[in-house]
């Protein structure tokens, strides 16, 4: 037990009850006046009684900038009996364009930055509303929202301000009160606005429809998220953890060197600390990998230029950023607010909910006050026009009457009026009783009837009522909203956001300098025969396009690199870029090693028990493995094959186990045989021979037969030639093959490729130029023949590869290439062209080298 004085008397209480009393009653004081945002304006109480003692002390964006120290001690002195440095550090926040997405305070000074240093004191900063902050208290003064006594009972302050966006959602919250928490992100204008008209026009709207339209968080510093099921998790349950990782790109320098840009981080990342945290990780070896640290960052935008030692891997470098250091952080989603007085957790459907209520009340209550002053006008108006009508007795009333209250009376007891309409005439002025003013005052009349009537329309018009809402939630949308600073990316595993994700064809395209890119495939337009295509990437000068090839977006991409290590991902997860565009850098995708590079793409569906993986080496040897074997979600890759010293892994070409292939090498030879003959082998072995190669010759391909197909072989200098699969007789593997093509005459193979008539071919040239032409516009020949002229080359470039995709009908198939400004072909030069074209074929040799026994194979498998 313990004594306390009550009216002057001492009194018993329990300690324990007299302390859980004391401490309920602080905690409902923290809980709803302190810590967490209403669900109306989503504002505390400080940042509410900031924004109505500005708008009290008209600093509208019009009005010049005033000294913070008048408005926190006008706060502190009308509303808030707090400390001043809780005011100032409420009204600094406001202004900071890294932590509010959209700003409610327009500031002029210093008020920090996002390296954690501190902003002036108040008496050097100035401050204004923002033009947003006008919006949220537009319409306060026509009693839409509830005013309540201040601490002292001298004023009234608002619950709520009329807020005509949700800017609980727009600019998030966060708060910690006791016992509980909230911690709202901020949401994209845009977004969050479309939300609400959606579930305006549908109230039985679900999550997934919501969805389509509020993508997730949109933080003002940028930044990625990770991943769906977290922000699905938050706008579900009001509770979800969302992974954000800083925005980071591996550059290549001239010199080979990487170095890694950081141009945006999570959201409430101290930039200064990061860099230090970085600084102690690589002193204490935490962090290998790293050589150097700048930070370029100036008033255009932020850039950490982090520089890799030249014998590291840049992913791998980049991975333990994102795990030891707060480039990636996890924000925790508490969707908490105060609701009619309660804490109450929310989901995204919920606060949407909530705020259409009340902006209902607002617009309804603000029509009511419209109302109500337009009938007193009207009224008013209707006693003017009863004294306009008989002007001469009214004047001769009032010059009768001793004074204005007997003049008031006896009007009203001669005309039937009442007091306001009395005290309007008496007041009225000589010059009202002319013509001009009469004909104003019944237009007035007029016009005031008719916002009565639609304001008791839109009262008795529920419908109409929405449409309001909305309307002005779309100009808000139209005046202030802006793009997404914040991507989310997809990541493998979540199913249910593979379903939001659309199937389509893609074009994946990388350069011999690993930038990747995928696009869709209708952005190649068919041109003839021979023309000079059209830029198919920007990129660095010296660097040209490597592979490219047709895939499914829910496909699997398998990467086969030279050094025999294969890694995977999802089409969708390679991000999309444009025609020009050079793509991103491999090593941003997959933890490379510094002399590793990709050489091989492939596009796998699924995973089944049924398909082989057919592998050749540039020096020929060539292995068989069960697709199965390479089924791993390992990040960091698994190998493919063992390599001899010296060699490097191709081709990789997917095959059902039944399948005969083809393998063309660059010197001209060629040898079909079946892929049986290869044993199956364990997925690290190291494979057999696939055919023998002369001094200086390498693998180009390799593609497996089909029926009715012709094989297109494409020399570097641009001619190119189909031929039947029949030229090509089954042999024994590991012979010297058959000769494809006179690469003394003609130059080097470039690629060969299994087609069909019906297909498209797409050809790259070391300069980066792309041509789609149909398969069935290049010549039917016999090997080895020269073949047409099926791109044309610019001096010092040849053509690197190509890939076949379905035709694509174009009217624009008909007409003339696109001119990129090479100059025109001389008669002379068109002339040789079509002699070359013209040339007839060579007959094939009769004692072709594959006729050879087959070497011996040196088979091992570890």
């Amino acid at each position: 037990m313990d004594e306390k004085m009550e009216n002057g008397r001492v009194v018993n209480v329990d300690l324990k009850k007299e302390i859980e009393k004391s401490f309920l009653a602080y905690s409902m004081s923290v809980i709803v006046q302190r810590a967490l945002p209403d669900v109306r304006d989503g504002l505390k109480p400080v940042h509410r009684r900031i924004l109505y003692t500005m708008y009290e002390n008209n600093l509208s964006p019009s009005k010049p900038y005033r000294k913070c120290a008048d408005t926190v001690g006008s706060v502190l002195g009308r509303y808030h009996p707090h400390g001043d440095a809780s005011v100032y550090d409420a009204l600094v926040r406001l202004a900071q364009d890294f932590s509010m997405r959209y700003m409610l305070v327009d500031g002029h000074g210093n008020f920090g930055s996002v390296d954690g240093d501190p902003p002036a004191a108040y008496r050097y900063t100035e401050s204004r509303m923002s033009r947003l902050a006008v919006e949220m208290l537009q319409d306060i003064d026509k009693e839409t929202v509830d005013f309540i006594p201040n601490y002292d009972d001298r004023l009234k302050e608002p619950t709520a301000l009329p807020s005509h966006f949700p800017n609980l959602l727009v600019n998030g919250s966060t708060g910690i009160a006791v016992g509980m928490a909230t911690n709202i992100p901020p949401h994209n204008m845009n977004e969050v606005i479309d939300g609400m008209c959606c579930l305006i026009d549908n109230p039985d709207a679900g999550l997934d429809e919501l969805m389509e339209h509020i993508k997730g968080p949109d933080f003002p510093t940028g930044g990625i998220v990770m991943g769906r099921s977290g922000i699905r998790a938050a706008y579900a349950t009001g509770r979800g953890r969302i992974t954000v990782r800083a925005r980071a790109e591996i550059e290549e320098e001239k010199n080979g060197r990487f170095n890694i840009i950081v141009t945006e981080l999570p959201y409430q990342v101290n930039k200064a600390r990061l860099i230090e945290n970085i600084a102690d990780l690589v002193k204490e070896k935490r962090i290998e990998g790293i050589s150097n640290i700048d930070d370029h960052s100036d008033r255009d935008g932020m850039m950490i230029v982090i520089t890799v030692k030249r014998d590291a891997s840049p992913q791998i470098v980049l991975n333990q950023l994102y795990s030891f250091t707060q480039m990636q952080t996890t924000f925790g989603v508490i969707m908490l607010a105060i609701v009619n007085g309660e804490p109450k957790t929310l989901t995204l459907r919920d606060m949407l909910q909530h705020y259409i209520d009340f902006q209902v009340d607002v617009v309804t209550r603000r029509t009511q006050f419209d109302l109500k002053k337009a009938e007193e006008r009207a009224h008013i108006l209707e006693g003017l026009k009863i004294a306009v009508d008989n002007i001469d007795e009214v004047i001769a009333i009032i010059r009768s009457s001793p004074d204005r209250a007997t003049a008031k009376i006896r009007l009203c007891e001669r005309f039937g009026l009442d007091d306001p309409q009395a005290q309007a005439i008496v007041q009225m002025t000589l010059g009202a009783l002319t013509n001009t003013d009469r004909l104003k005052l019944e237009e007035e009349l007029a016009a005031i009837e008719a916002k009565v009537a639609d304001f008791r329309d839109i009262l008795a018009n529920k419908s109409r009522l929405m449409g309001i809402i909305k309307d002005e939630a779309q100009e808000i949308k139209k005046k202030y909203g802006d793009e997404r600073r914040t991507e989310i990316a997809t990541i493998s595993g979540e199913v249910d956001i593979e379903d939001l994700i659309p199937r389509e064809e893609c074009v994946l395209t990388m350069t011999n300098f690993g930038y990747v890119k995928r696009q869709p495939t209708d952005t190649y337009h068919i041109q003839r025969r021979g023309g000079k295509g059209i830029s198919g990437m920007s990129r660095r000068e010296e660097d040209a396009a490597a592979e490219m090839f047709v895939i499914g977006s829910h496909d699997y991409v398998m990467f086969f690199t030279n050094l025999g290590r294969v890694y995977r991902l999802k089409c969708y997860e390679i991000p999309e870029g444009s025609r020009t565009s050079k793509g991103m850098n491999i090593a941003n995708l997959l933890p490379l090693s510094p002399d590793e590079k990709v050489s091989s793409l492939i596009r796998v569906p699924e995973f089944d028990e049924t398909s082989y993986l057919v592998m050749v080496t540039k020096n020929g040897v060539i292995k068989r493995t069960e697709l199965s074997a390479y089924n791993t979600a390992r990040k960091g890759g698994v190998i493919a094959l063992s390599l001899d010293e010296g060699d490097e892994l191709a081709w990789v070409r997917l095959t059902d186990g039944e399948t005969q292939l083809v393998v063309g090498t660059k010197k001209g030879m060629a040898i079909r045989f079946d892929e049986r003959d290869v044993r199956p082998m364990g997925r690290t072995a190291r494979g057999v021979k696939a055919l023998t190669l002369r001094e200086g010759d390498c693998v180009v391909g390799m593609s497996t037969i089909r029926a009715d197909a012709l094989l297109l072989t494409v020399s570097e200098t641009g001619y190119g030639r189909l031929s039947p699969l029949s030229d090509y007789r089954v042999q024994s593997r590991g012979g010297k093959g058959l000769l494809n093509y006179h690469v003394e005459k003609y130059g080097d193979v470039a690629a060969i490729k299994v087609v069909d008539l019906s297909d498209d071919v797409i050809l790259i040239s070391s300069d980066g130029i792309l041509i789609r032409i149909p398969a069935d516009s290049i010549r039917v020949c016999a090997r080895p023949s020269k073949g047409v002229r099926v791109m044309r080359v610019t001096e010092g470039n040849r053509v690197v590869t190509l890939a076949r995709t379905a035709h694509e009908e174009d009217e624009e198939a008909d007409e003339l290439p696109e001119d990129d400004g090479e100059p025109e072909l001389t008669e002379e030069e068109l002339a040789a062209d079509r002699l070359a074209d013209e040339e007839p074929d060579e007959p094939v040799m009769d004692d072709d080298p594959g006729e050879e026994e087959p070497e011996t194979d040196e088979e091992t498998e570890e």
